[in-house]
């Protein structure tokens, strides 16, 4: 059940989206290199910035979520731990990065691209404390590439599967799984921008960042995009309740 925002919640976003923008200026800040994310500050600072409206989003529809369906906190639970384990094992793809599953396009099927950010933040958060996976200084530019805009893709997929009426199975793999490379194709357009080649700039930077991903990446979505399906299928069987209260079973 997705609900709206009032006109509070709206103002708030808008704020935050303000907010982002005034971060968003060019300033003086120092270009330090940040080892555990290999993002010049002022690169950090823009792409955590950018995040912020959609978090401020996600965070109130969560809310609004848990307050009018407590039902749901079972699924949400599961949509985060599975962001958790498929996205810790990684695959060390070029310099500063890795390929991994996002996980995320479970919890974007099931409740929306906001709360599917939040869940995604607070991941990004307990594994690069615990696992030394991303970084902290890198939290943003994560956020924005595996919460937001493979989310948005996923979400933008599965709606128009819907109304093509694909089969709802192959619907939440091709959802998943182009989610996930396009998730992908942001983060190497983030090292493309914060490393252009000294040949060719940022244009072929960009082909070579994501020719090293492909290799990887592409395998690693179909197998997510193959997992979520299972997940989703297993989640039919056993849990037609929670799925039902937060409207799942009726949109099928």
């Amino acid at each position: 059940m997705r609900t709206k925002l009032s006109k509070t919640e709206k103002m708030i976003t808008c704020c935050g989206a303000a907010l982002a923008a005034f971060l968003l200026l060019p300033g003086s800040a120092n270009a330090m290199h940040i080892m555990e994310g290999y993002l010049p500050i002022g690169y950090s600072i823009a792409w955590g910035a950018a995040c912020i409206p959609f978090l401020l989003m996600g965070f109130m529809r969560l809310r609004r979520t848990l307050q009018e369906n407590r039902r749901s906190l079972i699924l949400l639970a599961m949509s985060g731990a599975f962001i958790f384990v498929v996205s810790s094992f990684k695959i060390p793809s070029v310099t500063g990065s890795c390929s991994h599953m996002t996980g995320a396009g479970l919890s974007t099927i099931l409740f929306g691209v906001g709360t599917a950010s939040v869940l995604a933040i607070i991941v990004l958060i307990f594994q690069a404390i615990l696992l030394a996976h991303g970084g902290l200084t890198s939290l943003g530019a994560n956020t924005f590439s595996m919460g937001i805009v493979g989310p948005f893709f996923t979400v933008i997929l599965y709606k128009a599967g819907k109304k093509m009426k694909i089969n709802q199975s192959l619907n939440v793999f091709i959802a998943a799984a182009f989610g996930c490379i396009l998730t992908y194709c942001v983060t190497a357009l983030q090292l493309a921008i914060a490393y252009p080649s000294e040949t060719g700039g940022f244009a072929a930077s960009l082909v070579k960042f994501l020719g090293v991903f492909a290799p990887t990446q592409i395998p690693i979505a179909i197998v997510e995009g193959l997992l979520t399906v299972l997940v989703v299928m297993g989640m039919e069987s056993f849990a037609k309740k929670e799925l039902a209260s937060i409207s799942y079973m009726e949109e099928k």
